[in-house]
């Protein structure tokens, strides 16, 4: 079966780190990009960050640029999202999500250009 897990979340200060991870089973993320979505209470889901499936590109949001680094480790069938200066606007369900293609859908596509998402984690920033 083929599932992404997330996790990493919690509550943190604005200005604080949090660093998600998604790690793929029963299929290789050797073969797909990897996107990072959020969405907030009463919002629509936000395309936050893309990673092609050899590494060689990356996308960001405006909202996140700077402040968020994707990356994957292949070899351990794990992406991640490092978030740094992290806003209260950033308090979100934050999902992980595979679609069937190695390059991202520019930038970071929809919620529709990906297959197989995660259940998500919580990230709240607050003080």
């Amino acid at each position: 079966q083929l599932q992404l897990v997330e996790s990493g979340g919690g509550l943190v200060q604005p200005g604080g780190s949090l660093r998600l991870s998604c790690v793929a089973s029963g299929f290789s993320l050797h073969y797909y990009a990897i996107g990072w979505f959020r969405q907030a209470p009463g919002k629509d889901p936000e395309g936050v960050s893309c990673i092609s499936a050899t590494n060689d590109n990356t996308f960001y949001a405006d909202s996140v640029k700077g402040r968020f680094t994707i990356s994957r480790d292949n070899a351990k069938n794990t992406a991640y999202l490092q978030m740094n200066s992290l806003k209260p606007e950033d308090t979100a369900v934050y999902y992980c999500a595979a679609p069937q293609s190695y390059e991202c859908y520019g930038p970071v596509g929809k919620v529709y250009d990906y297959d197989y998402w995660g259940q998500g984690t919580q990230v709240t920033v607050s003080s």
